[in-house]
């Protein structure tokens, strides 16, 4: 899903599809892929300010492409990382009032949002479970791998889950609402073989098997002066979010 087709922001929830490939889907359970894309707006790891919100239905369907301009000035706008710059959040930038409206307009209360430490992403749009939303899949925990030869969880990121399980090969450079179909897509994967314990440990085999491309943040501690969070190298002094 390319961030560069903007003739429109927003698409209209479509009824879901009836076909044999998605016997497994429960019509009470409302999965959405959901992803945020963060800009600097100071040099430390937790300096961000929401610049792109996207959202996808259950069936991989782009349901919200939503820039967001935000108040605060910005240092970077990490462009390599996010895809955004100066021009694309003057051009199609909206109030983050505006953009979580619309949001919660697309979100139903029973929705389960999906994503990679999608925690984070509630976080910064101030979404509250059980009032916004029902409940959260994170999908590195559903894709984690017990490694014995360090005697703990292996836990990888969901670029490298899609490489490994699914062939796509990608790059550094993310959009939110390519990253939002990414993570409904290893979802779905994941919901294929859940009723497969065989196939789910040959699928975690591959995830330790396959040689994981360092991240943007371990190639690139610090980017146009802005700490980018590798627990290893950050000198910022910035807390790390944790969730219990």
């Amino acid at each position: 899903v390319a961030l560069g087709n903007r003739s429109t922001h927003t698409c209209a929830a479509m009824a879901p599809p009836q076909s044999a490939s998605t016997p497994w889907f429960s019509p009470n359970e409302l999965y959405f892929g959901l992803d945020v894309e963060c800009v600097a707006t100071g040099t430390t790891h937790d300096a961000r300010a929401v610049a792109q919100i996207g959202l996808v239905d259950a069936w991989e369907r782009p349901l919200l492409n939503l820039v967001v301009k935000p108040e605060q000035p910005i240092v970077s706008h990490l462009s390599p990382l996010t895809g955004l710059s100066a021009e694309i959040l003057e051009q199609y930038g909206m109030h983050f009032t505006q953009a979580m409206q619309m949001l919660r307009q697309y979100l139903p209360k029973e929705a389960i949002l999906v994503g990679q430490s999608i925690h984070t992403d509630v976080e910064w749009l101030g979404l509250q479970e059980g009032i916004d939303f029902q409940g959260m899949i994170d999908l590195s925990g559903i894709w984690r791998v017990w490694n014995t030869k360090y005697n703990s969880w292996s836990v990888f990121s969901q670029d490298h889950c899609l490489t490994a399980l699914l062939g796509i090969k990608v790059g550094d450079a993310h959009d939110a609402l390519g990253d939002a179909l990414k993570s409904i897509r290893l979802f779905n994967f994941y919901r294929q073989l859940q009723d497969q314990p065989r196939e789910i440990e040959k699928a975690k085999e591959s995830l330790l098997k396959f040689e994981p491309e360092p991240s943007f943040a371990k190639k690139h501690p610090v980017f146009d002066g802005v700490c980018m969070g590798n627990r290893k190298t950050c000198t910022c002094g910035a807390p790390f979010l944790t969730f219990g």
